[in-house]
């Protein structure tokens, strides 16, 4: 009876074959550290500092040879370590999540536009929405009860169904009908009452998350469509980034980015709020702007920001809401000496935004009247296909998969 020959590392193994005669020659192949190495799942690539010896990867070459004619047929190399790394990639792709951390940006309205007054109460506008860099972050994580929790560093944010994050993630459910509850840090960044979406922004992201943890069970046009039964500002963050927006605002049309990036702006924000219900009530769409909102896009394309482009219909009514925002703004501008390429008011305030530079005039920091003013300097950014916005910053504390694949 003919036999066949396993050959490996030195040791032969024979068993019985009625028809085939090969020999099967096993040979180990060293290679150094700066190969690909096999590391357990959940630990550290790099080695222990203790080591001093190169770590060494193992190889399985094997040949079959036929035992009459001598001939080698078939050679395979076999690397056991890079099977075990794709079981440990496996194991990662459906374990499922159950943390998830989220940036959560905040807008600004580079125009404002107010066009005329619907039957149902609400205004249509049209105006350039643009994400920029400041923004909350938001910590989820699954939770055994039926109940979501929500908590958050700052007083006065209302963790029931009133907050919008709460609101997004009943609204997922009832659309989906998955049965997933959370544990929700809110860590806010964006104040309040500002005119830069902050809230709105927040319910996207609930809406983002809670997809992620549920394998996407919506695509995100069906995400974006069913958020703005939320809010009117809310469908905007599912664009990437940069979008023109008509209707109530949730009439999203996605535009190449119109604006560099590397255009830096200040946000200056005084305490007061202005109520964007009383903004719209004392609003007069005969003493608006009469410039076709698309000559501003088509500007802004082309040109840039300039002072002339940045139109803000809102801002005489909101004015006077809050006479001391004009003087602000005014006082922004003359102080700047050119300094700012455009100087106005985001949304409905109070906002007000200088683009151009990173530095707010010194007289916020001179006037005891602004000691209690909010600053912070930004930049305009967007978000890649399929994935969620992300903080812009070289080293971040936590990577988190913030996206589902195509």
């Amino acid at each position: 009876m003919a036999s066949t020959h396993f050959l490996c590392s030195n040791h032969l193994y024979t068993c019985s074959n009625a028809r085939n005669h090969h020999t099967f020659s096993f040979k180990k192949i060293n290679l150094s550290s700066s190969s690909s190495s096999y590391r357990p799942h959940g630990s550290s690539s790099s080695s222990s500092p203790k080591k001093t010896q190169l770590q060494r990867t193992q190889f399985v070459k094997a040949m079959s040879f036929d035992s009459r004619s001598g001939k080698k047929q078939v050679e395979i190399v076999y690397d056991p370590d890079e099977r075990l790394n794709r079981l440990a990639d496996e194991v990662d792709k459906n374990a499922g999540l159950s943390r998830l951390t989220l940036f959560s940006p905040c807008k600004i309205n580079v125009f404002l536009r107010i066009t005329s007054k619907r039957e149902d109460g609400f205004h249509d506008l049209a105006s350039l929405f643009h994400v920029i860099s400041l923004g909350d972050k938001i910590k989820f994580s699954l939770s055994p009860s039926n109940k979501d929790r929500l908590s958050t560093n700052v007083p006065g944010v209302p963790l029931d169904d009133r907050n919008l994050i709460i609101k997004a993630l009943n609204l997922y459910r009832k659309k989906t009908g998955s049965d997933k509850f959370f544990w929700i840090h809110l860590d806010k960044k964006v104040p309040t009452g500002a005119g830069l979406g902050g809230g709105s922004s927040n319910a996207a992201t609930a809406l983002w998350a809670a997809n992620q943890f549920s394998g996407c069970l919506a695509t995100e046009k069906e995400l974006q469509e069913w958020s703005s039964e939320i809010g009117s500002d809310v469908p905007f963050f599912f664009s990437h980034g940069a979008a023109y927006c008509t209707g109530r605002g949730e009439v999203v049309e996605d535009i190449p980015p119109p604006i560099p990036f590397d255009i830096p702006m200040v946000l200056i924000k005084p305490q007061e709020a202005c109520p964007t219900a009383e903004v719209y009530k004392r609003l007069q769409l005969d003493q608006t702007s009469k410039i076709d909102p698309s000559t501003l896009l088509d500007k802004i394309s082309r040109n840039g920001i300039s002072q002339d482009v940045c139109v803000n219909d809102l801002e005489p009514p909101a004015f006077e809401v809050l006479p001391s925002l004009k003087r602000l703004k005014q006082r922004v501008k003359a102080a700047s000496r050119g300094l700012y390429d455009a100087v106005f008011m985001s949304g409905s305030g109070s906002t007000i935004v200088g683009v151009g530079a990173p530095d707010p005039p010194q007289f916020l920091y001179d006037d005891d009247e602004y000691k209690d003013v909010f600053l912070s300097e930004a930049s305009f950014i967007t978000r890649a296909a399929n994935q969620w916005y992300t903080e812009p910053i070289s080293t971040s504390d936590e990577k988190d998969e913030t996206g589902c694949g195509p």
